[in-house]
């Protein structure tokens, strides 16, 4: 038995899905999509849940706004530095 397998960082799931959702058009790279998910994670709260259907029932509409809110802010910072990255990386 691990934790690992029954723990899940809900933020996780709304960074990937807004990476999918608002950034996929950019022609990002496995490794430049990892980056962006780990740095916009650096800058949110974990919220852990062991059951998904905890999170959908315990959140208020209030908290999702600002919890979709927060994951835009970061993960638009985090995919401007990694395309700023790539584009000095470019230059050499």
């Amino acid at each position: 038995m691990t934790i690992k397998a029954d723990i899940s960082n809900f933020y996780e799931d709304l960074v990937v899905d807004f990476i999918i959702n608002e950034h996929s058009d950019q022609g990002l790279s496995k490794d430049e999509f990892n980056d962006i998910a780990c740095l916009a994670l650096n800058h949110l709260p974990a919220r852990y849940y062991r059951h998904s259907v905890d999170m959908a029932f315990f959140l208020t509409t209030p908290e999702r706004i600002e919890m979709r809110k927060k994951v835009q802010k970061a993960v638009d910072e985090a995919v401007a530095q990694v395309i700023s990255f790539r584009d000095k990386d470019e230059e050499y």
